[in-house]
């Protein structure tokens, strides 16, 4: 586990998130499918939240509610007092994909995250600190495809920061790395959070980095079930960042897997029991 940045924090842009009974559904072959149904949810300024759930359960569409790139069929959607507008330039996200100009370099690609009309100066001083924030200072003038998967990763997070946003969204930021790049892009990301305060809304399929990670785990199901889309909410223990064996932790991990209806255990096959 690597040691947080003993750096001051940068001034927090940090922005609370409120989602009043929002619900979308979706017009298939089949007929209309409610995606989201009645989520309640408030998140605190510079307070990081994970999701989960099956697939299809809304994860994502959640997440573009909160980015206004989606807008809910009933409900609100709040970012620090006021609606989120489409497209809210007071969010900024960063996906499973890089998704940078293969044509530019990293430096060229975190800039366009900047503020239209940053000054030339301005610009290059802080595209030299976010590359510097993730770990990317010798690579600046590479081409994404002399990179790294981890390292296109880290400048997409570096270009998602050069907003300032209020709220960062994740969704399955580390899904495509190899299993160790991806706990080094945890630990970067609990560095960049203690360096760079904002509030952080990820979305994860991965029960122990969703623990890791975040303060809270709200866990989504299928609204047709329950006529909500919100299973549970369940508060994580300890300071980050913690200690990946810790007990607690565990105990929480089987809860979690049980509420998507994943054993965590199988009884030990006995060659000689006759059935």
């Amino acid at each position: 586990m690597t040691a947080l940045s003993t750096a001051p924090a940068a001034t927090s842009t940090a922005r609370p998130v409120e989602l009043r009974g929002v619900a979308r559904t979706f017009a298939t072959p089949t007929g209309p499918r409610a995606v989201l149904a009645d989520v309640d949810l408030r998140i605190a300024a510079g307070e990081v939240v994970a999701v989960i759930g099956p697939s299809g359960c809304g994860k994502s569409t959640l997440l573009r509610q909160v980015g206004g790139l989606d807008a809910p069929d009933a409900g609100a959607v709040v970012l620090g007092g006021t609606p989120v507008a489409p497209y809210d330039a007071r969010t900024a996200v960063a996906f499973q994909e890089p998704r940078l100009l293969p044509w530019r370099t990293l430096a060229h690609n975190v800039a366009l995250g900047l503020p239209r009309g940053t000054p030339r100066a301005q610009a290059r001083e802080e595209v030299a600190r976010l590359l510097d924030l993730v770990g990317l200072s010798g690579s600046a003038d590479l081409r994404p495809r002399q990179v790294s998967g981890g390292m296109a990763q880290r400048a997409s997070l570096a270009r998602a920061l050069a907003r300032r946003p209020g709220v960062l969204l994740l969704d399955e930021p580390f899904g495509a790395l190899d299993a160790l790049t991806r706990l080094r892009m945890q630990d970067l990301l609990l560095d960049v959070h203690a360096r760079q305060p904002t509030t952080v809304l990820l979305v994860t399929h991965d029960v122990e980095e969703a623990l890791y990670l975040a303060d809270r785990v709200v866990l989504l199901g299928s609204p047709e079930e329950t006529g909500t889309s919100v299973r549970s909410v369940i508060t994580v223990p300890g300071a980050r960042p913690r200690d990946r064996a810790d007990a607690r932790l565990a105990e929480l991990r089987a809860e979690l897997l049980d509420g998507l209806g994943v054993a965590t255990h199988h009884p030990v096959h006995d060659p000689h029991h006759q059935i």
